[in-house]
């Protein structure tokens, strides 16, 4: 792994400039968010108007700080930026991670390369300015000024959009996302969206990288094709980009100075580079779950298993749609799935257990699914009957999954209808066994996979024949 990051990732010590006694104020929120997540390098407050926040002692400048400063977050006005940024490369500390609005994104494009030109004079890195700051769960960092729980995993998210990335962040802990990383880009006046992306691919925590993208520095483009190449060579890249219309391209533009371009430019680098692009959050987000927690597929025979017809159908013309191979079951397979359903079940695929389907069914038809070697992929459904509790049913696919977890074959679930089922799929989340509130959205989620899978297999064919 690249080291030139770990100051912004790994800090041994954080000083605030601009923290605040005031609830509500931005410096006092990522300060409450550092100390409350748990973060256990040292905190220095630095506001030259109070002796102690939060607990801390507080200094009037990052001079004053005894000890050494790996990263400072500033959270000051745009005009006294500059000269904070001065005295943050006389301490030495090695990375600043700017709050602060007001600079090309505005028009104000000076003030921001100054800034970049004392920052580069004392060995400084930037991130930001313009955004909402930093967490890296695993050493339960949370230098930020949203959402002040993360729920840990290893997801990371790179945004260059504040308010959008705040929101986020609380929505990933009630859908029982885990994250690694969030990390806020800003203007990207110095450190990019490509060497973060860079630093994560090493990075043992993460597993899957999430960005979205208004646009990149004008000149960058080969750049990130390059890079992006050698990240999505270790780990798959899923990316939203904003800004496809004329008009949201001019958007992107005034919100963070970034070059939107042309789509299809960016929609070829894409595929040169072999990130998937989402064209909605929740596709983002519903990828990156299966990702985070399942394995790569080691093939593409895909079978659905489902109490209802007509989901199972829904299924079917999804994964015709994706490009989803569904495997045609061995009359061996047939026979043996045959014994875990009604008379009137269907063993095909869709594998239909029928809405009399309870527990042990299900049990029985994932087993099967698990040990058949004609099985790669697994699509498990469920609709709400009156006789099969989901949450009951979710704990047996919990505890059959367990038996199975070295298996090499992704499972995926979807399951319909009210409280309850809301409830089950949260358990089977929170078992890194991916659910889903429709068939499709499963379905899709899967054939990410075996896209990138199939990108995985291209470029392993080119190194061998090279």
């Amino acid at each position: 792994m690249s080291r030139s990051l770990d100051a912004l990732f790994r800090p041994r010590s954080i000083a605030v400039i601009g923290a605040s006694r005031h609830p509500g104020k931005i410096g006092y929120t990522i300060l409450k968010n550092i100390i409350d997540y748990g973060y256990r390098g040292r905190v220095y407050p630095v506001n030259p108007k109070a002796t102690e926040i939060l607990g801390l002692k507080a200094y009037p400048s990052v001079l004053d700080i005894p000890g050494p400063v790996d990263m400072a977050v500033v959270a000051v006005p745009a005009p006294i930026v500059q000269k904070v940024a001065e005295e943050a490369g006389k301490k030495g500390v090695k990375v600043l991670v700017v709050i602060t609005s007001g600079f090309a994104e505005t028009g104000n494009v000076e003030a921001e390369k100054r800034l970049v030109e004392t920052a580069r004079r004392y060995g400084m890195r930037i991130l930001g300015p313009n955004i909402f700051g930093v967490a890296y769960t695993p050493i339960r960092l949370n230098a930020t000024f949203g959402p002040g729980n993360l729920r840990e995993g290893n997801i990371a998210f790179i945004t260059q959009s504040g308010a959008l990335g705040i929101a986020l962040m609380g929505w990933t802990v009630m859908e029982e996302l885990g994250l690694s990383a969030v990390v806020s880009m800003g203007n990207m006046a110095d450190i990019d969206v490509v060497e973060v992306s860079e630093y994560l691919a090493d990075d043992p925590h993460t597993r899957v990288i999430t960005i979205y993208l208004e646009g990149l520095k004008p000149g960058t483009g080969r750049r990130f094709i390059e890079a992006m190449r050698r990240v999505t060579a270790k780990k798959p890249v899923i990316v939203i980009k904003a800004g496809r219309s004329r008009r949201g391209a001019a958007a992107a533009a005034s919100h963070t100075g970034s070059l939107a371009g042309s789509d299809n430019v960016y929609s070829a680098a894409f595929k040169q580079t072999g990130i998937l692009r989402a064209y909605t959050v929740e596709e983002m987000f519903d990828w990156a779950r299966a990702f985070a927690s399942q394995p790569l597929p080691r093939g593409e025979n895909t079978i659905i298993i489902t109490n209802g017809g007509g989901v199972g159908v829904l299924a079917t013309d999804a994964a015709e749609e994706h490009g989803v191979k569904l495997l045609t079951p061995s009359k061996e397979l047939r026979d043996k799935l045959s014994q875990t359903m009604p008379w009137f079940g269907s063993p095909r695929n869709p594998v239909d257990l029928t809405g009399q389907a309870v527990e042990e069914n299900y049990e029985k038809a994932l087993t099967v699914a698990f040990e058949s070697g004609e099985v790669d992929n697994i699509i498990l459904l469920y609709c709400r009957t009156a006789i099969l509790d989901p949450v009951s049913l979710a704990e047996t696919i919990v505890e059959v999954a367990g038996r199975y977890e070295d298996s090499g074959k992704p499972l995926l679930v979807s399951m319909i209808g009210g409280e309850d089922v809301y409830r089950a799929m949260n358990l089977l989340n929170r078992h890194s066994i991916p659910a889903y509130p429709s068939p499709e959205r499963a379905v899709a989620a899967l054939s990410a996979m075996l896209r990138y899978r199939s990108y995985r297999e291209k470029i392993a064919g080119r190194a061998a024949t090279s």
